[in-house]
C-alpha cells in the first residue's frame, strides 16, 4: 500500500502510550500491506522512443516495463518484485465530462452498449485536438495500415485515465443481495450499469457463446432440435427442483458433474449447465449445490437483459463511493478521539493480532488486450468465461472481459480480468489460460490480419489474500472492535452485504440496515407552512393520476428490459 513503512509493527511512542488509561489495551496496526503478493508486470506494446508521454501521474519511461519483442527471456525478469513487495496503485481521476450520472430522479439506469459507446464516442471527440485528428483518416493512415493499428505503451500511459483496473473482479446478480441493496436504500441513483451482453464457454480448444434465456436457446445454431428439448426442460426443474425432492434426493451424495450425466443430457449440454450456467466445480459442488447455482443463474435472466449478470460503470470501485455519501469530523491535533465502536478490515492489524488466522490466497490477472475473444457484429461486448481446471489441485479460471463502453479501458482495446483459487503463484496458476486465449503482442502480428487470438499489450499477475469466511473469533482483539474481511473470490457479492448487515445489527440492534431517505417533497421544515401545502397538495395529485408511478423505477424492471 502506498506510503506504508516497511516495519510490520507501529513503533512504540510515548505520545500514543500516555494516551492509553488502565482499563484499555492497545492494538498494534501493521504499517506494511502483505495482503498482495508476487506481482508480475509485462508490457507487449512497442515503445516508440520518439514519443512523449504528458499524462499526469504516469509512470516515467525510465520505470515502464517494456519486454522486447519476441524475447521471452527478458519477459520472464521484466518487473519481478520480491514476495514482499506490494502492489502500490495511483488513483484514477475521471475527467469532469466522465463523471458518472447523479440525477436524484433516475433509479438503477442500466445502458445498453450501442448507447453508452455513442456517449463514449461523443466524449471522445470533445476531449482534445489530438483525439479529433486521430479520428480523421489521412492519406499516409491509408498508405500504412499495419502503422496505424498499432497500439503502442506510450499511447497506453497517454490514455491512462480512461484504464480503472479492479483489484478485485466482479459482477452483480439482476436479483443479488446488492442490487436488492442499491434499490432499497436509493443508492443506485448514484450509479449507472450496463448488462453483461454474452456468457461464453472455453471448449475443445474454442470460445462459443452459450445459449442462456429461451430465445437463446431455440435460436442457437450449435445445439440439435433434441437438444434444445433436452436442455429446455432440465432448465424448468432445475427452477422448481425443490418442489420434486423424488428427482434429485438419491443424488444429494454425489457431485453435481455425475449428475449431470444421469439426466439424459448430452456432453455438449452437460458442459454448458456445469461450466457456463451453474459455474461450479466439477470435483467438489454437489448435486444440491449445483442445482441451487443453476436455480440462481435462472432467477436472474430478463430482470435487465437476456443475462443474469450487471457491471458498474467505471469499475467495481464505484460502489463503495456510492455508499459513502456522507460528511466526518476528525480532529487533526492529536487529540483523544473516543468512539465506543471500531471498525478495521483485516489487513491493517499486525502479525501478533492474526497468529490464529489461516488465508486463502486468490489468483489474478489483468490483461489489456487489443480485441475480443469472440468476434461479433458489435465490438462493446461484455464476457464471462470460465475455463475448466485440466489438472489434479488446480481451480476453474473466471475470465471477465470488458470493453471500453464500460469506462474501464481506452477505446480499441479491451480489459480482461482472470481469476482463480490459489494453488501456486498467481502467473504460475493462470499463464496456461492466457496462452490458450490469447498471444503476446509483437510488429509482425500486426501485419499479418490472420491472427485468431487477442493480442496482449500489457499483463499483470498478483496473489491477494482472501479473509472471508474466517470467524472473529481468530482475532486477538476485544469485543467493541468488529473486523472486516478483505475481497473475496467469488463471482458475486453477497458475502460483503451479509457480513455489513451482520455488523451493522450487531452495534445497531433496532435500527433497519440501509433504509431508503425521505423523498426530498415530503421533507418539511419548521414554520414552512407554504411547503407543507405544496406537499399536500402534490401527495393528492399523485394519488389521483392514472398513470402508476412504479412504472418509472425500478420495481419493476421486467418492462424496461430488453
Amino acid at each position: 500500500m502506498k506510503g506504508k513503512e516497511n516495519n510490520d509493527i507501529v513503533i512504540d511512542s510515548s505520545l500514543w502510550q500516555e494516551q492509553i488509561l488502565e482499563n484499555e489495551e492497545a492494538i498494534a496496526l501493521s504499517r506494511k500491506d502483505k495482503t498482495i503478493q508476487h506481482v508480475e508486470v509485462f508490457c507487449y506494446a512497442s515503445q516508440d522512443l520518439h514519443e512523449y508521454v504528458e499524462e499526469a501521474g504516469a509512470l516515467k519511461k525510465n520505470h515502464a516495463c517494456v519486454t522486447p519483442v519476441n524475447s521471452s527471456k527478458a519477459a520472464d525478469s521484466a518487473c519481478l518484485p520480491t514476495e514482499d513487495e506490494s502492489l502500490s496503485t495511483e488513483s484514477c481521476e475521471v475527467p469532469a465530462e466522465q463523471t458518472p450520472s447523479s440525477d436524484p430522479e433516475s433509479t438503477l439506469e442500466v445502458n445498453d452498449a450501442e448507447a453508452t459507446e455513442e456517449k463514449e464516442n461523443h466524449s471522445d471527440d470533445k476531449t482534445s485536438e489530438e483525439k479529433t485528428n486521430e479520428n480523421v483518416p489521412t492519406a499516409e493512415d491509408t498508405a500504412e495500415q499495419p502503422k496505424k493499428n498499432r497500439i503502442t505503451y506510450s499511447q497506453i500511459v497517454k490514455e491512462g485515465r480512461r484504464f480503472n483496473i479492479d483489484l478485485v473482479s466482479k459482477l452483480l446478480y439482476s436479483r443479488g443481495m446488492l442490487i436488492d441493496l442499491l434499490i432499497k436504500s436509493n443508492v443506485s441513483r448514484y450509479a449507472e450499469f450496463k448488462n453483461i451482453t454474452r456468457i461464453l464457454a472455453f471448449r475443445e480448444g474454442r470460445v462459443e457463446q452459450v445459449p442462456c434465456s429461451r430465445a437463446d436457446v431455440f435460436n442457437s445454431k450449435q445445439l440439435t432440435m433434441v437438444e434444445k428439448r433436452m436442455l429446455m426442460k432440465f432448465l424448468t426443474f432445475c427452477m422448481e427442483y425443490e418442489e420434486h425432492p423424488d428427482e434429485y434426493k438419491a443424488y444429494e451424495d454425489i457431485t453435481f458433474s455425475e449428475y449431470l450425466k444421469t439426466q439424459k443430457l448430452t456432453p455438449n449440454l452437460q458442459y454448458f449447465v456445469l461450466h457456463s450456467i451453474a459455474m461450479t466445480s466439477e470435483t467438489t459442488s454437489s448435486t444440491i449445490d449445483g442445482l441451487k447455482a443453476t436455480k440462481n443463474f435462472l432467477h436472474c435472466l430478463g430482470r435487465y437483459g437476456n443475462t443474469p449478470f450487471l457491471f458498474p460503470l467505471y469499475g467495481q470501485g464505484e460502489l463503495p463511493q456510492c455508499f459513502c455519501r456522507c460528511k466526518a469530523i476528525i480532529d487533526q491535533f492529536g487529540q483523544r478521539i473516543i468512539s465506543k465502536h471500531f471498525l478495521v478490515e483485516d489487513s491493517y492489524f499486525s502479525e501478533n493480532t492474526c497468529s490464529r488466522v489461516q488465508y486463502r490466497q486468490i489468483s489474478r490477472a489483468v490483461l489489456i488486450t487489443d480485441r475480443s475473444v469472440l468476434k461479433s457484429d458489435s465490438d462493446q461486448q461484455i464476457s464471462i468465461l470460465i475455463v475448466p481446471a485440466e489438472e489434479p489441485g488446480s481451480f476453474s479460471v473466471r475470465v471477465i472481459e470488458l470493453c471500453s463502453s464500460t469506462m474501464t479501458c481506452m477505446k480499441g482495446t479491451y480489459l480482461v480480468h482472470l481469476t482463480c483459487t490459489s494453488s501456486k503463484t498467481a502467473r504460475e496458476d493462470l499463464e496456461a489460460v492466457v496462452e490458450k486465449l490469447f498471444t503476446p503482442y509483437t510488429e509482425t502480428g500486426i501485419e499479418n490480419e490472420e491472427v485468431e487470438k487477442p493480442r496482449i499489450l500489457w499483463a499483470l499477475y498478483f496473489n491477494m489474500r482472501d479473509s472471508s469466511d474466517i470467524n472473529r473469533n481468530c482475532y486477538n482483539v476485544p469485543s467493541n472492535v468488529y473486523v472486516c474481511s478483505g475481497p473475496d473470490g467469488g463471482l458475486g457479492n453477497d458475502n460483503a452485504v451479509k457480513q455489513a448487515e451482520t455488523i451493522f445489527q450487531s452495534i445497531c440492534p433496532n435500527e433497519d440496515f440501509c433504509p431508503p431517505p425521505p423523498n426530498p417533497e415530503d421533507i418539511v421544515l419548521d414554520g414552512d407552512s407554504s411547503q407543507l401545502e405544496s406537499s399536500e397538495s402534490s401527495t393528492i395529485l399523485e394519488a389521483n393520476s392514472e398513470t402508476p408511478t412504479e412504472s418509472t423505477t425500478l420495481g419493476n424492471p421486467e418492462e424496461t428490459s430488453e
